[in-house]
């Protein structure tokens, strides 16, 4: 059983950062999806994929993973850069 740790990235519609500091546990397709015969919508039969969990922290996450014996993989987000600049720049 594999898993994926990663934080919650920004909502790319709104500029604010609500919830970005929570850490998810996802699992791992097991097999892969097909279509269903009569809607056609995409679907299967591992149903570890529809649970997401989350965690205040990465530590909390890998220890939940370790303590169950799933085989998880940490997704650090990288570090933020921010390029301050004066609106006066625009006119120099």
């Amino acid at each position: 059983m594999q898993a994926r740790i990663f934080q919650r990235p920004k909502n790319a519609m709104q500029s604010g950062k609500a919830r970005t500091d929570e850490w998810i546990l996802e699992f791992v397709p097991a097999e892969a999806k097909k279509p269903d015969p009569l809607m056609g919508w995409a679907g299967s039969g591992d149903t570890r994929e529809q649970v997401r969990l989350n965690f205040a922290t990465a530590d909390a996450a890998k220890a939940y993973a370790d303590k169950y014996g799933i085989e998880a993989i940490v997704h650090r987000t990288p570090p933020k850069k921010l390029k301050i600049q004066a609106y006066a720049d625009n006119f120099r």
